[in-house]
């Protein structure tokens, strides 16, 4: 009864293990390559640290949040990787900019569904410290290179910026509680354009408020052309303005990269800390939501720190890349081992020299298995072929004579047979292909 995890958590098989792995390695490559270090926050913090930073409906509904029974303090499991950053930063202010990356699990109740599960992984990426649009550029640049790194083409990076919206409600429309209305907003693919008019309602919107506010989120703006319509439209909207010229002047930073990107008004993201530019990574025809996004948050640290540093991140939900993988044909679970060598032994006698191949082989950076369930010769070679192991090295008591090592090659049926102090040489020179990614 107990033996099948909670509804939303899960186990992973090695297959699953491997490619999110391969996943996960090829994101912090990309990190790496940007120059970005590692960081590690708790799983478990302060409820102080996450009260106020995300809205009502995260803080109330989805979030796991405790009482500990000992202490009679409360704590809850982290949500995403952003506020925790912020704390750390805080607490240990390091030089700017700040450039960090986290990869790591985060816990939200929701219900679970395909793409959004109850644990789940995100990679994140961060600076703390410009106020630029470059620094937002080049997350969004790193992100369309993650995207192609993990073999998505057909990928559309969504941007916005939440001070068009603030300009055209709080100034044109004279629209109180922005926060509330942009919560309905985040719902449109959920609930679309006439749940996002009865939800407005209950707001307490008039006809007129409502029906703006559906037709400016229902525009479609080309981002290297007549976005500057909405400056003209909105003339002296500073925040329209400000908006509108951030906007341009990342897309002019990711030169020809901008044809992954598009602008729309729609997009507002539902965290509550978000102040500027936003973005969310959809991949086309698949029905799975966002990959990824992101966003600044200029006045977020301030709350911790008493001291207001600009800041921007974004972050790639793992478990929809993986999703969005397989449904895309990308990604395949096909590898059930890492493991390149298996020594078989063929009795008790060569028992001692296996072994002492398989740790020259460990110490030259191979991945290999011995036999540890004294199995036949028959069930040791029924393992590693059930196992796909690449390379079966054979020791019997005609290789233990002649200082030897048979070489069976799985993917080509080659056998061969070759002086024991060759080996390490002729496994390097193997084709790559036979091997599993390290």
């Amino acid at each position: 009864m107990y033996l099948k995890p909670p509804s939303g958590f899960r186990d992973f098989e090695p297959k699953d293990m491997i490619l999110r792995k391969r996943v996960i390695s090829a994101l912090e490559n990309i990190f790496l390559r940007y120059g970005y270090d590692p960081i590690e926050t708790p799983v478990l913090e302060h409820w102080e640290v996450f009260e106020g930073k995300y809205g009502k409906e995260a803080e109330t509904k989805l979030m796991y949040k405790f009482k500990d029974p000992w202490s009679d303090k409360w704590f809850a499991l982290r949500f995403d990787l952003t506020v925790p950053m912020a704390r750390f930063f805080s607490l240990k202010h390091p030089s700017l900019p700040f450039k960090r990356y986290h990869i790591g699990r985060v816990w939200r109740h929701e219900r679970p569904q395909k793409g959004r599960y109850r644990e789940f992984w995100q990679a994140d990426a961060d600076i703390v410290g410009s106020p630029y649009p470059e620094a937002d550029a080049e997350l969004l640049e790193l992100s369309i290179d993650a995207m192609l790194k993990l073999g998505f083409k057909n990928f559309v990076i969504k941007l916005n910026d939440r001070r068009i919206l603030r300009g055209i409600f709080e100034e044109k429309l004279a629209l109180k509680n922005d926060i509330e209305i942009y919560r309905v907003i985040d719902k449109l693919d959920k609930i679309g354009y006439d749940g996002v008019r009865v939800e407005l309602n209950k707001l307490g919107l008039n006809k007129r408020a409502v029906d703006k506010i559906l037709e400016i989120i229902s525009r479609e703006y080309n981002v290297t052309d007549n976005i500057n319509e909405l400056i003209d439209e909105f003339s002296g909207n500073t925040n329209v303005e400000k908006g509108v010229s951030h906007i341009l002047d990342i897309v002019n930073v990711l030169g020809f990269k901008r044809k992954y990107v598009t602008f729309s008004l729609n997009l507002v993201r539902g965290l509550d800390y978000y102040t500027g530019p936003v973005w969310e990574i959809v991949i086309k025809d698949i029905g799975i939501g966002s990959v990824a996004g992101g966003g600044r948050y200029d006045d977020l640290i301030e709350k911790y720190a008493g001291t207001s540093y600009p800041a921007t991140g974004t972050s790639f939900g793992v478990e929809r890349l993986i999703d969005a993988g397989k449904l895309t044909g990308i990604f395949k679970t096909d590898k059930i081992t890492f493991t390149e060598i298996y020594v078989l032994s063929m009795s008790t006698k060569t028992f001692k020299i296996s072994w002492e191949i398989a740790r020259e082989l460990r110490a030259k950076g191979f991945f290999v298995r011995v036999d540890l369930m004294r199995r036949s010769e028959r069930k040791q070679r029924e393992y590693a072929s059930k196992k796909e192991i690449p390379i079966l090295l054979i020791i019997g008591e005609k290789e233990l004579s002649t200082n030897s090592v048979t070489i069976y090659v799985r993917k080509t049926g080659e056998r061969l047979t070759i002086a024991r102090d060759e080996l390490i040489e002729f496994l390097r020179k193997l084709n790559k292909d036979l091997y599993y990614d390290k």
